[in-house]
């Protein structure tokens, strides 16, 4: 990659002047740095309510019968952990964080094509995620029909599904807003010489996920509207008691939601496709197939939402159309995971917190892959519908997956958002507890699932008790590992070390800026004369390591 080679660097993106003063420089700012770090901490601290949520609610369930609160106030925080975690943390987090910062400065560019939108987009998730926390305080109670707000309970339940169904419908709009911009920046504003096949893998992963948001998010947006209208006006759309077909709304939330599976993985992978060839010192084995893999997960995850409703009396025909298909996405998926191993493979490994995070990401990916696999199968699902098991596999993919890859991406580009380094062996002791925690959380859950302990159940048989208490004990050791990791990088923001513009020694665009970047960016547009990844200084190194 060619370097920046203009005059003395502005100021950097924290220190700038603004023509407003204050909280206002950064609440009106089109800054895509900015906006970057306005979405960190905001869902940062989305992410903190859900994770505490849901440790009260294993905490509940840690013995069988009441623990520490009533049946209605666990399906209340059930809906709520939900949202939080799937609407306000894994959909936006790594392209409204990582996407907004780095994106523009990856291809060249000074900032996103359309900056005033990608405001707006911010402060629709603000609005969206601050009534999903004010609808718990409403007069009729927190909603209680689960994340998927099934029907026909969420036309016929008293509580506040109106605000909750709201609230995902803005943060939507946010969602889709973000895709327009991410592939209209990267079609108009690459730098002179990024071809393609010179850019870099997490803008591929970002152009990809950009054309699933706009695709999909809609369909999802419409579906919420349709209920909505369906609970003030007694419209028969999906409540059989008016005519309606609760089928059809599962095929439609589905329809999004399992493409929204993959605008939570695929930046994620895009993370993992960065950090594994700069602390392996190697030049990204397959780049091509990674990146077509990538588009290619997004075309097949969109044709797969049937797996989810092998239960409801699809025809036989419909059940194998998808169960091939589900098959099918593991594919490219696999490519990625094996380009990623061979490019560890003789690497001079550089074993470090962002690395340890993309390890754990490969390892847990893959077991959430092989155990969706068993539930795309058509005889095992039947089995294995409903239970703690499909708990367990989404968890594996999400927050064992792209969870890991957000926690991975933190640590890695730290240093370049905030100039300073975080104290690294504290990183390290951090993500030892996150993994044992996470997966002591979970593992057991596909255990008890396999036995038969349904899922979404308050209570259960004493025959399941061991594998909540050990569950439980892995929440713990989870929000510690968390607590300590969020610890580490706020210390680190404060007090820690001042790095230079590459302290990871990599490759790509974001590394050749000043330390915080520059406003703009760039002096001048650098004009780019390699691909992505070239590694080819640190052969000989690679080499004698050896």
């Amino acid at each position: 990659m060619a370097r920046d080679n203009g005059a003395a660097p502005e100021p950097d993106f924290w220190h700038t002047q603004s023509r407003h003063k204050g909280i206002w420089a950064w609440l009106l700012t089109t800054d895509h740095k900015r906006i970057g770090i306005m979405y960190l901490y905001a869902i940062v601290s989305f992410f903190c309510v859900g994770a505490i949520v849901g440790g009260l609610m294993r905490l509940e369930l840690i013995a069988p019968g009441k623990t520490i609160m009533e049946p209605q106030t666990y399906n209340s925080l059930f809906t709520l952990h939900g949202i939080l975690m799937i609407f306000l943390f894994v959909i936006p987090a790594v392209p409204s964080i990582f996407g907004n910062f780095f994106l523009p400065i990856q291809i060249g560019a000074k900032d996103v094509f359309f900056p005033r939108l990608n405001l707006l987009s911010w402060y629709l998730y603000m609005i969206g995620g601050t009534l999903a926390i004010v609808s718990i305080f409403l007069p009729g109670g927190p909603s209680d029909t689960g994340w998927t707000f099934y029907i026909p309970y969420s036309i016929r339940t008293t509580t506040n599904v109106i605000p909750a169904l709201t609230a995902a419908f803005i943060l939507g709009f946010s969602s889709i807003l973000t895709g327009l911009n991410f592939i209209t920046t990267i079609h108009r504003m690459r730098a002179p010489g990024m071809d393609w096949f010179r850019m870099p893998l997490f803008s591929w992963s970002l152009y990809a996920t950009g054309w699933v948001q706009i695709l999909a998010t809609p369909i999802i947006g419409i579906t919420l509207l349709l209920v909505i209208i369906e609970r003030l006006f007694k419209v028969g759309i999906f409540d059989p008691s008016l005519g309606g077909d609760p089928v059809l709304y599962q095929h439609l939330f589905w329809t999004y939601s399992h493409p929204a599976v993959y605008i939570i993985a695929l930046p994620a992978m895009g993370i993992i496709s960065e950090i594994i060839p700069v602390f392996a010192r190697r030049t990204i084995f397959g780049y091509k197939f990674i990146a077509y893999s990538s588009l290619a997960i997004a075309f097949f995850g969109s044709l797969v939402w049937g797996h989810h409703m092998f239960t409801v009396g699809m025809s036989d025909t419909a059940m194998f159309i998808f169960s091939f298909l589900t098959f099918l996405v593991s594919i490219p998926s696999a490519i990625k995971i094996f380009n990623w191993v061979a490019t560890l493979y003789k690497g001079s490994i550089a074993v470090e917190a962002p690395l340890l995070y993309a390890l754990a990401f490969i390892a847990q990916f893959a077991i959430g892959g092989f155990t969706g696999l068993m539930i795309g199968a058509l005889a095992v699902n039947i089995h294995l519908q409903d239970t703690s098991f499909i708990v367990a596999h989404f968890h594996y993919v999400m927050f064992g997956g792209a969870g890991f890859g957000f926690f991975g991406a933190m640590h890695y580009w730290f240093p370049k958002m905030f100039g300073r380094m975080y104290n690294k062996k504290s990183a390290i002791v951090a993500w030892a507890h996150v993994t044992i925690g996470f997966n002591l959380l979970y593992m057991p859950m596909f255990v008890m699932g396999y036995l038969g302990m349904p899922r979404r159940y308050y209570d259960y048989l004493p025959e399941f008790e061991i594998y909540h208490v050990v569950s439980t004990v892995g929440s713990w050791i989870l929000l510690a590992g968390i607590a300590m990791m969020l610890i580490t990088l706020i210390r680190g923001m404060r007090s820690g070390e001042k790095v230079g513009m590459d302290p990871w020694g990599g490759s790509t665009l974001e590394w050749t800026v000043p330390t915080p970047p520059p406003v703009e960016n760039f002096h001048d547009i650098p004009t780019v004369t390699t691909g992505a990844y070239d590694y080819s200084k640190y052969e000989i190194h690679s080499q004698e390591a050896q």
